[in-house]
């Protein structure tokens, strides 16, 4: 770009942020302290200069664009704070987690891919009675809200034209097939009808629903949720870490396609693993 086309572009963007800020050349000028007659040679169509580094900064400053972009620098024309800001929030977690600013973000990425990796078995896809075990201990009525929101999520996932993957690692399932570690307590009354749910759902909703069980020994993911290009997060316990920069989101939806190709139980073979588990139940 040379001189003449950036000083075009200024022009032009500078002219495009005071219209944004709802402001006229009389108003910056008094804003910024620069003369008025100054900021009309710098909107005028036939200005070839570019302004000095103080002026560009003071009309950055006061119509709240970076300066960066003003020059044609940078693509957005949010300053740095503004745009981390933007591109990463961090959102409070309640212990259900489905909880309903998730449900929002699935409603924002409706038409997209989802691709979700559970901190442990899927809310949405558990009976009401594993909910119940897991929440009302702790919690209270919590339990009746879980078994809420899960209800909405499944419903959710039947009439959306998203597609979900989900991949959990394969120790997950078999630990709750077992009963062992976190799922020692649950009766096998319990995991035999949540068994045969996972059945009914991974049948039912396949291909739109598929589940990957990977190695753990050999990949690892953090409890992340890709909504499409739009949003990435994790999960970090008492918080959701949310991205909406392309380059992140793109990351992660990499990372977790590399899961999908390395899962030693592909979505068509899930259901029967998931049989082939549950004879030691029998």
């Amino acid at each position: 770009m040379n001189k003449l086309q950036r000083a075009d572009l200024f022009r032009t963007r500078l002219l495009i942020a005071i219209q944004r800020a709802g402001t006229n050349q009389s108003a910056l000028a008094r804003s910024t302290g620069i003369d008025r007659s100054t900021i009309s040679q710098l909107l005028r169509d036939d200005a070839a200069r570019l302004p000095n580094a103080h002026v560009v900064g003071a009309c950055a400053s006061a119509l709240g664009v970076s300066a960066d972009w003003l020059l044609g620098l940078a693509e957005h024309p949010e300053n740095a704070t503004d745009l981390l800001a933007s591109a990463l929030t961090l959102t409070n977690a309640p212990r259900a987690l489905v909880d309903q600013q998730v449900f929002d973000w699935h409603r924002e990425a409706e038409g997209f891919k989802i691709r979700y990796v559970p901190p442990g078995l899927p809310d949405m896809l558990k009976t009401n009675e594993v909910l119940t075990w897991e929440y009302a201990p702790h919690l209270g009525r919590t339990a009746a809200q879980a078994i809420t929101a899960s209800a909405n999520r499944l419903a959710w996932m039947r009439q959306s034209a998203s597609d979900y993957e989900i991949a959990m690692p394969l120790f997950e399932i078999k630990s709750f097939v077992e009963g062992t570690g976190y799922y020692a307590d649950l009766p096998i009354e319990l995991r035999k009808q949540q068994i045969d749910h996972w059945l009914d759902l991974s049948t039912g909703l396949y291909p739109r629903m598929r589940l990957y069980l990977y190695d753990a020994r050999q990949v690892y993911s953090a409890p992340i949720t890709v909504f499409g290009p739009l949003l990435a997060v994790i999960y970090i316990g008492t918080n959701y870490l949310a991205f909406r920069d392309t380059q992140r989101v793109r990351a992660f939806s990499d990372h977790f396609d590399g899961l999908v190709r390395e899962a030693k139980i592909t979505a068509r073979a899930f259901p029967d693993h998931l049989r082939d588990l549950s004879k030691m139940l029998e």
